[in-house]
């Protein structure tokens, strides 16, 4: 037992912690289960979703952990339910998750339905869901049949894992906060060419307009969108109004 409990102790995230748990016989068989893909885990899992009563928490590197849409509704159904009563729902996430327009639109609408949202630089897991503290559901690696999920009750189990997550949102940054000290630094070059994306000018116009050559005009946007993380023109300006971005001044 204590071995058990130093090497419970030495894990730092929770896959390494199921590993420990399962490795030494720290959990019971009957308390543990693996299943394959997102239409198994909804089939044999899908009711825990609606079963949390106090608090649902999520914590993932990235939202790509779910490709089937009842999976991905599932979590978001229980995202949006934090207006029920006595319900607390907190979603963790490292920043690689702010990349794209999609995946802060997603996020953006969690939070506006009450949820808790930080970004984190500690590494994360694919996902890892906790539910009234009592269940937990981690998504594992990807393969041919689908990624593989472990849903435990086991009590030893779902609490390390817990205090793992209170540890790491507890020095995790609020998503406004991080997206305010993530704001891109533009220099004169950059905000003209942010100005010049929202005139609606062609590109040959708005590189005369620059007095630049078109080449050079392009190269310059296209490292205004790589400052945004931006996929397209489009992004590129949704990205700037989103942090406040100011054009050039008059």
């Amino acid at each position: 037992m204590v071995v058990i409990r130093l090497m419970l102790a030495a894990a730092t995230t929770p896959g390494e912690l199921v590993a420990v748990c399962c490795q030494t016989g720290g959990v019971r068989n009957e308390q543990v289960f693996s299943v394959r893909g997102d239409a198994e885990l909804i089939a044999r899992a899908g009711h825990l979703f609606e079963s949390a009563r106090t608090e649902f928490l999520c914590a993932a590197r990235d939202l790509r952990t779910w490709s089937q849409p009842e999976a991905r509704s599932a979590v978001l159904n229980r995202m949006r339910a934090t207006g029920s009563p006595g319900l607390t729902s907190r979603k963790l996430l490292s920043p690689v998750a702010l990349a794209e327009e999609e995946a802060r639109a997603h996020l953006r609408l969690v939070r506006s339905k009450g949820a808790l949202v930080r970004i984190s630089g500690s590494p994360l897991p694919h996902e890892t869901i906790l539910i009234d503290r009592r269940v937990m559901i981690l998504a594992g690696r990807e393969t041919p049949t689908g990624r593989e999920y472990t849903v435990t009750t086991s009590q030893i189990l779902v609490d390390g894992v817990h205090s793992l997550f209170r540890a790491i949102w507890d020095s995790a940054v609020d998503l406004d906060t991080y997206l305010r000290s993530d704001v891109p630094q533009l220099d004169a070059d950059g905000r003209m060419i942010l100005e010049a994306l929202g005139s609606g000018l062609t590109d040959e116009s708005a590189a005369k307009r620059l007095g630049v050559s078109l080449r050079t005009y392009r190269r310059r946007v296209a490292e205004l969108m790589a400052s945004l993380e931006a996929g397209s023109r489009f992004q590129a300006g949704l990205r700037a109004g989103e942090l406040g971005l100011p054009r050039r001044p008059r």
